[in-house]
């Protein structure tokens, strides 16, 4: 595998692939790259590339563009000799290239082009350096997302409207339901038995309604956060009142640790239902007890929900924030689970600038971590 490619291959961000072998010839990969470009054969490897692929100086000049760059951009002409702004008017790309200059690792962008018929595109860059470490250019790799981001829209589109009309007919379904039962009031007929099964399965479709609509919108960016300061014992009280009989239908005790004084600019109810969201699966899956707990370090804040129950597979902490993923599949339906609850309290952390993740081991309960700037985040 000769230099150049290692360098694509890293600009691509397909490091992972041969992540050992990358490690151990990144530095000669790199040192390499400008000079591949000129070697023979290089040419038709690169015209031939879908991606389009740019290589600059160390004072931020073009040195080389392939053909597939010049189409995406609409350039008569290899821009060799100017700048990355002279070139194709993109900020975005522009400050990656500066930023390069003091960064080895890959770093990814993402940017709209502006216009009538936007344009999605992903720049991967890596620096190139000398064994010295003496600062030699950057490779700059683009991919256009325009397709991907469009089918994307399309499918966020069908699932809202989709959710949306079912609402009507399942409204329908229950009012009649909750009709039929008040018409039989004896608990013990076959009528009442199979009414209450359609009640519940009425009521599992609507709140995996509401989840599908309120996952969609967030992942679209469609709604908006409403910035204030919140004080996180207040809001973990609200939510521990709001589940405490269903707590105690369950012998769990539920327990506020949260320092009285911690404040946290955010969604107060986006912040709500994502701690909902993870006490109630406390509740449903843990054991005895769920605490929530907060603590700063670091100028970041950690929120934490945690559980002393049964735990979760290693294997499983990965994925648990997927869509529809689910450790225990038949305890999960038996639950009434959606499957939706951990996914849309990750995208609600990242509005926020925040990640989140779970600390298990099996048979010692399970952690689930909230971290976000301890400031909060701005409103834009």
């Amino acid at each position: 595998m000769t230099g150049w490619y290692v360098a694509i291959l890293l600009s691509l961000g397909l490091a992972g692939l041969h992540l050992g072998w990358l490690r151990r010839y990144r530095r000669l990969a790199l040192g390499q790259a400008a000079a591949a470009t000129k070697a023979p054969g290089m040419t038709d490897v690169f015209a031939h590339m879908p991606e389009g692929v740019l290589l600059t100086s160390p004072d931020g000049l073009i040195e080389f563009a392939n053909p597939a760059f010049c189409r995406l951009f609409g350039l008569a002409d290899e821009p060799r000799g100017n700048t990355v702004m002279e070139a194709i008017r993109i900020h975005q790309a522009n400050e990656l290239v500066d930023r390069l200059k003091g960064e080895s690792s890959v770093v990814q962008e993402e940017f709209m082009l502006p216009g009538l018929d936007p344009r999605y595109l992903q720049v991967n860059g890596v620096a190139i350096r000398e064994k010295q470490g003496r600062h030699r250019g950057a490779i700059l790799v683009f991919h256009d997302l325009t397709r991907l981001k469009r089918l994307e829209n399309m499918r966020q589109e069908i699932v809202a409207n989709v959710s949306h009309e079912l609402r009507t007919p399942l409204s329908i379904i229950k009012g009649y339901v909750e009709t039929l039962l008040d018409a039989e009031p004896d608990t013990g007929t076959t009528a009442h038995r199979f009414l209450k099964k359609i009640e519940n399965h009425s009521d599992r479709l609507a709140y995996l309604i509401e989840d599908i609509l309120t996952l969609s919108t967030l992942e679209s960016g469609g709604t908006g956060l409403e910035l204030r300061e919140v004080n996180l014992h207040q809001l973990a009280e609200g939510v521990l009142d709001g589940l405490r009989e269903m707590a105690d239908k369950k012998k769990v005790q539920l327990k506020n640790s949260v320092p009285e004084t911690v404040i946290l600019k955010a969604d107060s109810q986006r912040l709500f239902q994502a701690l909902n969201n993870l006490v109630e699966n406390g509740i449903k899956y843990g054991g005895e007890c769920v605490r929530v707990s907060a603590s700063q370090a670091d100028g970041k804040l950690d929120l934490c929900v945690a559980d002393d129950g049964p735990g979760i597979p290693a294997e499983a902490c990965d994925r648990i924030f997927e869509r529809f993923f689910r450790v225990d599949k038949a305890r999960s339906r038996e639950l009434g689970g959606t499957g939706l609850g951990l996914s849309i309290v990750k995208h609600i952390t990242q509005l926020h600038g925040g990640t989140a993740r779970v600390e298990s081991q099996l048979g010692e309960g399970a952690s689930f971590h909230l971290t976000f700037p301890s400031a909060g985040v701005e409103a834009t």
